[in-house]
């Protein structure tokens, strides 16, 4: 059986002009893995080989540091003369590239989704000091065919704001690059901002902004001229999106968005524009998690805490009069109210109404088997609820466990406080 290192390999996934990528198993975790490795002609040459064995080590140097539900995992990496190799998890779904051509565009719920968590994830790598400087459809990966799961891939090229290594130039892939990084001018989190834009322009028309026949002319192009509008290339793209892709391939930095947030911003306004979606009893996870980040419960989250809550609620959206919680029966779960406004009953009688933020059946949490409830909750409104089992929490990472706890003791201790004062006043 053939190897590389320790690893078992099963088959060629892919090669490209520099490297081959494997999927391999790993017999002490027992779990798939990818693993591409450089080719031996690209590691003979002096000044290639030097290029290349740098890109890789500067991708498995921060695998200790973005860890984030969007981005590839880094396991392992040999860096040698004569081989080179980095060691990724495995990632079934294919790429965006699948995705680039006019007879197999996404829909624009989908891609708005997958966008939106690019953004997030980004984010996250700048927070941390990383600008990619290689955004392409190829190194956008799909956990599923059919799903919006992604994960951003090859940070060989990312630009480390931590490390006193010099600026490497000339990497990337030309369609993709910014105006400033064609220049080769210093970089930031805005050149990836570009790069966003353009992989949007492509899954949007199935045509890349500035196409040419060598590579001076089209980066002569990025730099100075004016890609087609999307609308005069396809006729059904609503105005909210050409607005998103417009100002993020802005050659101008001043009018170009600003920082992700900014751009996550816009995306999610989409989301909630009628005339992108084709299902709304769905909830897709950027409308979910625009939701947590705006509930106060949930502002001590970071972003890769409030994945993992998506990861493992459940969200509906409950029609008025709908009884979501029944008096004297058994529970084993608590929600939150995401939007709209729900009452509190105790034997018919209305004793709260609870609204966007608050949650309700949380002593299931501490009951040991499942908690009597001692009201019933009914919907006043349309609600987008949140649903969380307690045993599902009780599996949540620990950080996110401790988030939940302190939560709930300033829910319990603002509960004892008004009731406090209504006994004082009677």
């Amino acid at each position: 059986m053939e190897r590389i290192g320790k690893y078992e390999i099963r088959r060629l996934l892919g090669a490209g002009a520099t490297s081959a990528v494997h999927l391999a198993y790993d017999p002490f975790s027992r779990h798939e893995v990818a693993i591409k490795r450089i080719h031996p002609e690209i590691l003979r040459d002096p000044a290639r080989g030097r290029l290349y064995r740098h890109l890789l080590t500067n991708e498995a140097a921060l695998a200790g540091r973005l860890v984030h539900p969007h981005i590839v995992r880094i396991h392992d990496a040999h860096i040698g003369e004569d081989d080179a190799w980095i060691v990724l998890e495995y990632v079934a779904g294919g790429t965006l590239a699948d995705f680039c051509s006019a007879d197999r565009l996404l829909p624009f719920d989908r891609l708005i989704e997958i966008v939106f968590k690019c953004t997030r994830a980004l984010d996250y790598a700048f927070r941390q000091g990383i600008t990619h400087r290689d955004i392409k459809p190829a190194n956008i990966l799909l956990s599923n065919r059919d799903e919006q799961d992604i994960k951003l891939s090859d940070f060989g090229a990312a630009f480390d704001a931590a490390s006193e290594a010099t600026q490497i130039t000339a990497v990337g892939s030309p369609a993709y690059m910014s105006p400033q990084q064609v220049r080769e001018l210093p970089l930031d989190h805005q050149t990836d901002i570009y790069s966003l834009g353009v992989v949007m322009y492509q899954l949007l028309t199935g045509r890349l902004p500035h196409e040419s026949d060598n590579q001076y002319s089209l980066l002569y192009r990025i730099a100075h001229d004016e890609p087609p509008a999307l609308s005069a290339i396809r006729r059904d793209i609503p105005e909210t999106l050409e607005a998103i892709v417009r100002r993020a391939m802005e050659k101008d930095l001043e009018r170009r968005y600003r920082d992700w947030a900014e751009f996550s911003h816009d995306l999610a306004r989409a989301f909630r524009n009628r005339e992108l979606q084709s299902d709304r009893a769905s909830i897709p996870d950027a409308e979910k998690f625009q939701s947590l980040r705006r509930l106060s419960f949930f502002r001590e989250f970071s972003d890769v805490e409030l994945w993992e809550v998506i990861g493992f609620s459940r969200w509906s959206r409950v029609q008025p009069g709908t009884v979501v919680m029944r008096e004297g029966e058994r529970g084993d779960h608590f929600c939150f109210v995401a939007t709209g406004e729900a009452r509190v009953k105790k034997h018919g009688r209305l004793l709260n109404l609870l609204s966007e933020g608050e949650c309700f059946g949380e002593m299931a949490l501490f009951a040991a088997s499942g908690a009597v409830r001692s009201a019933s909750v009914e919907a006043a409104t349309t609600l987008k609820l949140i649903r969380i089992d307690a045993n599902t929490l009780l599996q949540a990472s620990d950080t996110v466990r401790m988030h939940f706890y302190k939560g709930f003791l300033e829910v319990l201790s603002s509960r004892l406080s008004v009731a406090n004062a209504r006994i004082a006043h009677v």
